[in-house]
């Protein structure tokens, strides 16, 4: 039945989907005309194809339902419509989890896949392979060695395939056909093979040895499949990075070679692979690097931009190595795809000389208008690079960045272009004025307002130091004008930092403050009032105390206290030092600044984490004889953040010896630790007070165990030790 549409029903697009609003009870309806006779082909398959996309939408359906629609839909097989037939095979692979009873068609499924018709023998094999469980497997396995070694490659593809998936449901079973695997390996057909070879492999991933033994055999006898190289490709790296090979392993000659490949995919493949090898130097990469800068040049676009992308990433590290492609890249930047325009020029920002950055953000202005926001935010934070790079031209990429401001764009666009004029004000001091006169002409449009909060706190911290810090006062007092509620409170407090550190313009701050006081939101009130008060006061410890510093306790921790504190009604006051301080985050640069013991770093060498952590743990006499220190791991929080005791742990792995380091952080300012024990190493059991108390609470425990009822489970090799160094307090 054809429907027609009116002109309206055309305009308005209902017409290109016809599926767009079907109801299940509706098609499950319409299914009981599978049991008609004769069977009408056409209309069976159109409602085969409702049920499929209701089941690919999300639709749920019932096991009865789905099962007694299943067992409807056998009846097709009676029909000789190849379309049908095949279409039957997906219905039964879709609704093989939901059904119930699905092996009822195995018989069919089985006559099909061992008949005559080549068309019906690769999906009924697929089929096959999806409703059949662990006890089912072995009752096929003949028919599957078969299907694996078929001369006609749907057939055998469909077999790999299929025991591909299988592997994770009966491994040993699908192990014995190995030689017939291995045979398909030598067929002639492309997709055979790659799907011979990934059986293989994941036969034997397990097994180093075997897979190293694999990839021997077939770099040595060669391989007429493009995607089967790739495949290796992916193997040797991984190989690689397992066994932390050299550049003079023979798997890094196998990838080497195949930059020489009459495909493409496998030139590309193997230049990506040395790509992302790590402990790569330039000259290692220099063959990977030509041949990107050969695909530069291609006619199709997709090869231009693979190039493109990776010798985006090579830049990032060895941004020397991609210098020869400085000319390809520039011909690129007028590319008709912006996508690979947009990656030449950020490639080229992060090459490029400083005579060139004049060039090469005229050659931006001219595209920029016309690429997403995700490439736009690419740009800024390659000009991001540069900036720290070329400080000296912060001029000419301020005012590119100024003009991006007034260009239309979301949210992550235009933070990313803020905190990139941040950092350059930050980083070149001469540069200040002139950023901020930026960011105060982007606030008065600014529709974020965590943008516009932000900015105004960099104003109220860099403003008052300026030259003439009267002229920001005007752009903050807009924001309370004009602004909700958030901004609002944010210009309220920067005005207060510019009362607190200019005495000429104290006297107008207080004047705004007074109009702020009659604000129609509670907090903005608050603050004014409280900042008036404060700067009335002409005091600067109370200025340092109360508006420059603020609070610097535990967010979370305050509201927790709080709330304990309106549960239990007491009389007496809250008290400020129950809250525990602020930790700042501890990230892997703080890591490796904070010394966690008392050694001395060399101060011409950057250490990495691993060096500090080995340096530190060999000046402890205890730890003396333990070797070289072999992986130390990331720091696990133990304890959470707003809790009075901060802990966390680091885990130290030598040779026969592993470490805990426990780094214990206490919040509370008003409390200290007393009578600390110490276990002795010889001696678990016994405890001895340590006479070691530091100031704020800063201790040093150590602990050393073999035997510890807590670890002895978990560590019955090793020699365990524990230890703990100075605990930081606040």
């Amino acid at each position: 039945m054809i429907k027609k549409f009116d002109k309206k029903d055309e305009e308005s697009g209902s017409g290109s989907n016809p599926f767009q609003h079907l109801e299940k009870s509706a098609v499950l309806q319409e299914a009981r005309i599978f049991n008609e006779t004769p069977i009408n082909p056409r209309r069976c398959l159109h409602i085969l194809t409702k049920i499929i996309y209701l089941l690919n939408q999300g639709e749920h359906f019932g096991t009865t339902e789905a099962t007694e629609a299943f067992f409807a839909m056998t009846r097709l097989f009676q029909s000789n419509d190849q379309t049908l037939r095949r279409m039957c095979y997906l219905t039964i692979k879709e609704m093989a989890n939901i059904s119930e009873d699905v092996i009822i068609v195995t018989s069919s499924l089985t006559k099909d896949m061992t008949g005559k018709e080549d068309v019906y023998r690769g999906p009924a094999i697929r089929a096959l392979c999806r409703i059949t469980d662990t006890t089912m497997l072995q009752a096929i396995e003949r028919y599957m060695k078969q299907a694996i070694v078929d001369k006609v490659p749907s057939v055998s593809s469909s077999a790999l395939v299929s025991s591909l998936h299988m592997v994770k449901m009966s491994f040993d079973v699908v192990k014995r056909w190995v030689n017939e695997a291995q045979e398909a390996a030598s067929s002639d057909n492309i997709m055979v093979q790659y799907h011979a070879l990934g059986l293989l492999y994941h036969l034997r991933k397990n097994d180093r040895l075997a897979v190293t033994k694999m990839l021997n055999k077939f770099t040595k006898s060669g391989l007429k499949s493009p995607f089967a190289y790739c495949m290796m490709i992916r193997i040797a790296s991984k190989l690689l990075e397992e066994t932390e090979g050299g550049h003079d392993s023979p798997l890094f000659d196998f990838i080497e070679s195949c930059l020489r490949n009459k495909h493409e995919m496998v030139v590309y493949e193997a230049a990506s692979a040395i790509v992302h090898m790590p402990n790569c130097t330039a000259r290692e990469l220099a063959p990977a690097v030509s041949v990107l800068q050969l695909f530069c040049s291609s006619p199709k676009a997709a090869l231009r931009y693979a190039a493109v992308r990776t010798l985006n990433k090579v830049a990032m590290k060895h941004p020397s190595a991609v210098t020869a492609c400085n000319l390809d890249l520039e011909n690129l930047i007028t590319d008709s795809n912006r996508s690979i325009a947009t990656l030449a020029i950020t490639t080229l920002l992060k090459t490029g000389s400083e005579s060139s950055v004049d060039r090469l953000m005229k050659q931006i202005s001219s595209f920029v208008s016309e690429i997403s926001d995700e490439f736009k935010v690419v740009v800024v934070q390659a000009i991001s690079a540069l900036c720290q790079k070329y400080p000296r031209k912060h001029s000419v990429m301020m005012n590119f960045l100024s003009n991006m401001l007034r260009d239309d764009g979301g949210f992550e666009y235009k933070r990313a272009i803020v905190d990139c004029i941040i950092s350059i004000i930050e980083e070149n001091p001469e540069s200040k004025e002139t950023g901020l006169a930026h960011l105060c002409e982007f606030i008065e449009d600014c529709e974020h307002t965590v943008l516009a909060t932000k900015i105004l706190h960099l104003l109220g911290k860099e403003g008052p130091r300026t030259p003439t810090p009267s002229k920001y006062i005007r752009f903050i007092f807009n924001r309370v004008v004009l602004e909700s509620e958030a901004v609002r409170a944010a210009a309220v407090s920067a005005l207060a930092k510019f009362g607190a550190q200019n005495d000429d313009l104290l006297p107008s701050v207080l004047v705004l403050m007074k109009r702020c006081m009659m604000d129609s939101d509670d907090e903005v009130r608050d603050r004014a009032t409280f900042y008036m008060n404060v700067l009335q006061q002409k005091q600067k410890a109370l200025n340092a105390a109360y508006i420059f510093n603020g609070l610097s306790v535990s967010v979370p921790g305050l509201e927790k206290s709080l709330h304990q504190y309106t549960l239990e009604p007491s009389e007496k006051p809250f008290d400020m030092k129950t809250v525990p301080l602020a930790t700042a985050p501890i990230t892997e640069q703080k890591t490796e600044i904070t010394p966690v013991a008392t050694s001395k770093l060399p101060e011409k060498l950057a250490p990495s984490r691993q060096d500090i952590y080995q340096e530190q743990l060999a000046a402890i006499p205890e730890f003396q004889g333990l070797g070289l220190l072999f992986k130390s791991s990331e720091p696990v929080q133990l304890t959470e953040a707003e809790t009075e005791y901060v802990v966390r742990c680091i885990k130290h792995t030598f040779a026969n010896h592993m470490i805990f380091q426990f780094d214990c952080t206490n919040t509370l300012n008003d409390q200290l630790l007393q009578r600390v024990l110490r276990r002795v190493a010889k001696d678990p059991k016994r405890m001895v007070n340590s006479n070691n108390i530091y100031q704020r609470n800063r201790v040093c425990l150590t602990a050393a165990s073999k035997t510890s009822s807590l670890l002895k489970h978990s560590y019955t090799q090793a020699k365990v030790h524990i230890y703990s160094f100075k605990c930081r307090a606040h």
